[in-house]
């Protein structure tokens, strides 16, 4: 429902024969990059999630995690943020007696608190970089505080709230910092692809700014919350709209082939269950 209604307000605002031209006539080598580059930022994002799963208790083979990885992704195209997505690994997991309920959401949450932290850090770290703006008041100073205050209150509520996981802290942030790093490459690609010349900053930021927004559970697979984000920024930023909204289509489009996969690994594991061991709890 949010997400048809904020495509409805785009496209309203929005000259769609001016997007369609952007997308169709952008360059396929630098979308073939952008969906390389983006998939392997998914590989380290899934070896992330297997250090929690870890100290949960949960021993999964690299491999068979990342195929429940792109199967969690097939699912959250279809379901509000990253909520389906995590919910049917969690589920399945618990279908095959590995790992308790709570170890299990506790990893979960954790990865996507772990991954929404560095998302946040780097989108002040971009802000510095741009000129003040007279619309948006103090903004390198709120920038600096956010880029400051955004690991200690990381490592506090982790150190209050989940002890147990304070081991992985450092390498997980390490893997997120690449995660997020392959992002905005891949981001970078596809404005090379639709031959952006200028302003590539301001589009990074606005980029960081929806896949903020994008992983509330409030649209369908970020449908429509990336595109307001977009649409809205413009206005702000130096950035030229229907290409501000082609871009967001291109990666959410990106997003989705690659979630692909994920619908092929579903039906390859339940047909040869014996090429992807069910996982065994880690014996203490």
């Amino acid at each position: 429902m949010l997400s048809g209604t904020a495509l409805y307000f785009v496209f309203r605002l929005v000259d769609p024969q001016s997007i369609f031209l952007a997308v169709f006539s952008s360059h396929p080598l630098y979308l073939l990059l952008a969906l390389l580059t983006f998939n392997i930022s998914k590989i380290i994002s899934a070896f992330r999630l297997n250090l929690f799963y870890r100290v949960a208790g949960i021993c999964l083979t690299e491999w068979y995690n990342l195929v429940l990885y792109y199967i969690g992704m097939f699912y959250n195209l279809f379901l509000p943020g990253s909520v389906g997505g995590d919910a049917y690994k969690v589920i399945l997991l618990r279908q095959k007696g590995v790992g308790a309920t709570k170890p299990l959401l506790m990893a979960t949450f954790l990865d996507r608190v772990n991954g929404l932290t560095l998302l946040v850090l780097l989108t002040f770290c971009l802000m510095l970089f741009r000129e003040n703006l007279p619309s948006i008041p103090y903004f390198h100073t709120l920038a600096w505080t956010g880029l400051l205050l955004t690991i200690p209150t990381y490592w506090l509520v982790k150190r209050l709230a989940f002890k147990n996981f304070m081991g992985v802290l450092l390498p997980t942030l390490h893997l997120s910092l690449w995660v997020q790093f392959g992002q905005l490459f891949c981001a970078y690609l596809i404005l090379k692809a639709l031959s952006v010349q200028v302003g590539h900053l301001d589009y990074l930021i606005l980029f960081m700014a929806s896949s903020i927004v994008a992983v509330l559970p409030l649209t369908i697979g970020g449908i429509g919350a990336r595109e307001l984000v977009f649409l809205y920024g413009y206005q702000v930023l130096q950035i030229e709209e229907s290409i501000a909204v082609a871009f967001s289509f291109l990666f959410f489009s990106t997003l989705a082939v690659s979630s692909v996969l994920g619908l092929a690994f579903s039906f390859w594991s339940v047909a040869t269950p014996e090429g992807t061991p069910p996982p065994q709890p880690l014996e203490r």
